[in-house]
Formats: structure tokens, sequence, C-alpha cells
């Protein structure tokens, strides 16, 4: 119920003019005080700026901390690659990835830990090398003059080279079709690749491509090397005697 008041009701008009008057008052004060008002602002403002100026780095590392919660690229014993640096992941925090780091062409441990700011995660582009643990796609190249006809060699190379890789060959099928499986693609061949080219320099380059243990790599590189090395020389013996046959035939003519 309303209450009932003799006379004219002013408490409207009152209410009214005490909010103009606490307006004006606020507007006053801040005539007065506004060159004080506006530089506490600005300093307030350059402080802050201050502030995130100093500590951008570890914004940026923690926002790329929240980067890896949420994407998940890899995972602490993983081999990645950053930076072309190859590691292993030791530890994480929101702060730093540490890597033990790997050779990239050995792939051993070098015995060196490798600490990147998390911030990295989101500029640099990241690989994850996980499945080069076990087995690893190796490839190197063997430069020679070219003055044997490497392709009369090649079946006998290819021989040995599948020799090499012979014994650890059921294991490669099982890994090359989880590796498959899992990136949904077929990429690997299980037999060694051999291609013959040439190189800027009129060289001829030929190039072995293995599917093999990652820990064999260098081992497996340097035998099939060693057969080819083999079998070059062999064929230059071969045409060093045919030349002094056809001389001495052409002499006792």
């Amino acid at each position: 119920m309303r209450s009932k008041r003799k006379g004219e009701d002013r408490r409207h008009t009152i209410n009214i003019l005490e909010q103009l008057g606490n307006a004006s008052l606020l507007i006053l004060l801040m005539l007065l005080w506004g060159n004080e008002i506006q530089s506490l602002a600005i300093s307030i403002a350059a402080f802050m700026v201050a502030i995130v100026l100093a500590t951008r780095e570890f914004i940026q590392c923690f926002m790329g901390f929240i980067y890896y919660l949420g994407a998940k690229p890899f995972r602490v014993g993983d081999w990645i690659q950053m930076n072309n640096i190859v590691g292993e992941v030791v530890e994480m925090d929101w702060a730093k990835t540490a890597l033990l780091e790997v050779d990239h062409e050995s792939f051993s441990y070098t015995g060196k830990h490798v600490y990147v700011p998390n911030s990295q995660l989101v500029t640099q582009t990241v690989k994850n090398l996980n499945f080069l643990r076990r087995y690893t796609l190796h490839s190197f190249s063997i430069i020679n003059e070219p003055s044997v006809n490497p392709y009369s060699l090649l079946p006998t190379f290819i021989a040995k080279a599948k020799g090499h890789c012979e014994y650890f060959r059921d294991v490669a099928e099982r890994y090359k079709g989880l590796i498959e499986r899992h990136m949904e693609v077929e990429f690997i061949q299980i037999d060694p690749d051999i291609a013959v080219e040439t190189n800027q320099f009129a060289k001829l380059k030929v190039t072995v491509s293995l599917f093999c243990p990652t820990a064999e790599a260098h081992a497996l590189q340097q035998k099939i090397s060693a057969d080819w090395m083999d079998l070059w020389h062999s064929a230059l013996q071969g045409q060093t005697l045919e030349k002094q046959a056809s001389s001495q035939t052409v002499d006792n003519n």
C-alpha cells in the first residue's frame, strides 16, 4: 500500500537535485585535478607497458606451454627437431623444454643437454621424429670419377646391399606397417634403393637409401660403401688389364 501524504510529494525533485549536485561536484573535482589524474593515468599505463615488455619472454613461454597442452605435438621421451636441433625430450615445464641432443647424422647421443624456450613452440616448426628412435630412413652418397660404367656393377651391388639388410628385414616390415598405419600413408621401401646420377662437377654420384635400425645406420653405410668401392676398383683393374692385353697384342702384331 502506498503511504498517504498530505500536500505535494517533492521526494523525486529532491533526489534529482542530489544527483545533479554529486555530478557537479565530480566534474568540479575533475576540472581541478585534471592534470594530476591525467599524469596518474599515463604513469599507470607506462608502468603496465614496462611490466609487459619486461616479462614478454615469460609470457610467450607460458603461451607456448598452453599451446603444447592443447596440441600435444610430442611428449617426454619423443625425438623432436627444433631449430635444426635433434634431441630426445627429457623434461618440460611452463618455461622451457629440455632435450638430450642427438647427432642427426649418426643418430647417437652427444651427451649435451639443450634447453629450448617454450616460446619457440609457437614461432618455430617442430618436427616429431619419434619413429626414428628405432628405425630410420638413412641416405648417403658415394662420389667417383666417371671412368667405369656403373650400371654394369649395379646387379652385384644391389645383391650385396640386400644381403647386409636381410637379417632385420622381418622386424623392418613390422615397423614399416606400424609407422604407415599411424601416418596413414605408404612411403617406406624395405629394400635398399640405389640411384645413379652425376653431380654439378660431372662426377658420378651413387645414392643409397635404406630403411634400417637407427643404431646400425652408420655401420651399414660403411659396409655398403666398402662393397661399392671394391666393385669399382675391380672394374678399374679389369679395364687396365684389358688395355695392357690390347697393347701387347698390337705390339706383337
